[in-house]
């Protein structure tokens, strides 16, 4: 057996030392020398709130009385349609630069890049932190770009400098700092200096999406972990009213949950040569990505005879409602052949276990469809509006807070939410 050079074991030992110190960082990251510039401090504040995997009908389910009452006293969506894919990080990133998946550069939580030869995943620290995966202006750039100042504790892409930008004040994702802490530090964030105080903060609650992964959107533990976030909710908010400033609170989720067949799963198909093909982990949706394109067409045609319980797409022919094809894949990220299972069937091509709770399908699905909830002085009293694309919060935000954007730069349209403002 070869032995592997010194350097070699020294620099896999760096690496890994990296990775874990990286992984256990609760400290905050502070970017220097930046202040809000006089005109941003007249400016209102808004704090975007998501709740990963709140189904658009878990607050009435599970009876989450703050944010019903909160709601109420704002402005409340009927549902918010996800983008296609409805995943996390797909979802996360077009919420705060309004464009589709397709379009900003993230069409999965794991997806390869055929020019960079390269995978992207979520729980790949290094890959979520190099900017050059990831396209569009999220609102912290564009609020930074402009010398007002932004804070994330949490969402996807924070710990990433997007255009050589981070928020000013930013964490690097942990699940270790205890909720009282977190809301302690947004308190102190908007006690700060009106130079150096955040008008954008962004906050993140991975809890309902973890519950309802592993028990299913129905079980006892989705339901405590719905209640985790309203008392959480009803606590920030208490802090936040306290210091009298004019927040805006929004409140939503990327996607919902649905209960799915985990005993009788779907193997890969045997017309796939995984010689031919790089597919990257899935179970709601698998991507072919073709090492030479001319197995592509026989691969669809067998494809097409043998499918059972999932549906088979070329990328020139997804949905239209998708917006994910491709024409759509500005970054030729989107596999050459899609395999989509119908509901409640789901892959398992690993032979890991399938949890019940899973989310990623069509957005036309009820049970894919997120929550949208806001309240503050921005924000019209006691109305309730129809279901709308998630691709219209950021142009919200952004009018919000003041903020300039090359309007056909983005997918969202301001039109479709300006009507809830005062």
């Amino acid at each position: 057996m070869e032995v592997p050079p010194l350097r070699s074991i020294l620099l896999l030992l760096v690496c890994l030392t990296t990775a874990l110190v990286r992984a256990q960082d609760l400290t905050q990251k502070i970017v220097p020398d930046r202040t809000n510039s006089a005109k941003q401090q007249e400016k209102p504040y808004v704090i975007l709130i998501s709740a990963d995997g709140f189904r658009h009908d878990f607050a009435r389910k599970y009876q989450a009385k703050n944010l019903l009452r909160l709601s109420g006293q704002g402005v409340a969506a009927t549902a918010m349609l996800p983008s296609f894919p409805s995943l996390t990080f797909p979802n996360h990133y077009t919420i705060v630069t309004g464009l589709y998946p397709a379009h900003h550069g993230l069409v999965n939580n794991t997806f390869f890049d055929v020019k960079r030869n390269e995978r992207y995943a979520m729980g790949n620290k290094r890959a979520v932190a190099d900017s050059s995966w990831y396209g569009g202006t999220p609102l912290w750039v564009l609020a930074e770009q402009q010398q007002m100042l932004s804070a994330s504790f949490y969402w996807v892409a924070s710990e990433s400098a997007i255009q050589g930008k981070h928020p000013s004040y930013y964490y690097i994702y942990n699940e270790k700092i205890p909720i009282d802490t977190r809301i302690q530090t947004v308190k102190e964030w908007l006690q700060l200096t009106e130079e150096k105080r955040p008008h954008l903060i962004t906050f993140y609650f991975p809890e309902v999406d973890h519950a309802a992964h592993t028990h299913g959107p129905d079980s006892p533990e989705t339901g405590e972990a719905v209640q985790f976030i309203d008392e959480s909710i009803g606590k920030l908010v208490a802090t936040v009213d306290s210091l009298h400033l004019p927040v805006n609170f929004v409140f939503v989720s990327d996607h919902g949950m649905t209960e799915v067949d985990t005993k009788n799963t779907l193997s890969l198909p045997a017309a796939i040569d995984t010689s031919q093909f790089i597919i990257p982990s899935g179970d709601v949706m698998l991507h072919l990505y073709a090492r030479d394109k001319r197995a592509v067409k026989p691969t669809y045609e067998a494809l097409k005879k043998e499918a059972r319980d999932y549906e088979v797409y070329l990328t020139e022919a997804t949905p239209a409602h998708w917006h994910y094809n491709k024409k759509a894949d500005r970054y030729n990220r989107i596999g050459d052949i899609l395999l989509v299972p119908r509901l409640p069937k789901v892959f398992n091509i690993n032979g890991r276990k399938i949890t019940p709770g899973k989310h990623g399908f069509d957005p036309t699905i009820p049970d894919m469809h997120a929550t949208f909830y806001a309240w503050g002085p921005a924000f019209k009293e006691g109305i309730t509006i129809e279901t709308f694309e998630n691709i219209h919060v950021y142009p919200l935000v952004a009018e919000i807070l003041g903020l300039r954007y090359k309007k056909k730069s983005i997918d969202g349209k301001l039109k479709v939410l300006q009507p809830i403002l005062k």
